[in-house]
């Protein structure tokens, strides 16, 4: 068994969609980033690259590369899957924590823990997704931005 823990942060801003877990929210603010700029995706890829000391998403899809420019949270987590199972490991669980003031989205995590598992080709109650706000702390709480969580429990199967 190997643990591994992921971390990010994104500003939000006017004019770019809100992508959490793969999931739109209806939102006056987005997060900016290279890619979609999905925090918890992008945490969870931490998490699961480094439980497999894989390095970390920047090294395997680096900011300066247009490339990357965009694209889907989505199809990263499918290669980083791609990247962790080569290596012979297979996700355990995922639990992550989307810290976020506004807007609220509860209602939406069903959603992402099914967009997640089917991306990463697990079932869904294998992804624990969960909400906080930072009672108007800091930059999250100020609505400057949203920050994410992830811890990834892998395995290697029995031959």
């Amino acid at each position: 068994m190997r643990i591994g823990f992921g971390y990010d942060a994104h500003p939000l801003v006017t004019g770019k969609p809100l992508v959490i877990g793969g999931v739109t929210i209806p939102a006056d603010k987005g997060a900016a980033g290279h890619s979609d700029a999905d925090v918890l995706t992008h945490a969870i890829m931490d998490a699961l690259l480094g439980a497999a000391a894989l390095r970390d998403i920047g090294y395997h899809f680096p900011a300066d590369d247009r490339w990357f420019e965009n694209i889907s949270s989505m199809h990263l987590l499918d290669d980083v899957m791609e990247l962790i199972r080569s290596s012979g490991y297979e996700p355990a669980n995922i639990d992550a924590t989307v810290c976020l003031q506004r807007p609220k989205i509860a209602e939406y995590i069903p959603a992402m823990q099914r967009s997640l598992a089917r991306v990463m080709g697990i079932d869904e109650d294998q992804v624990g997704v969960k909400a906080t706000t930072t009672e108007h702390m800091g930059f999250v709480g100020r609505g400057e931005g949203i920050a994410a969580y992830a811890v990834a429990l892998l395995f290697k199967p029995s031959p």
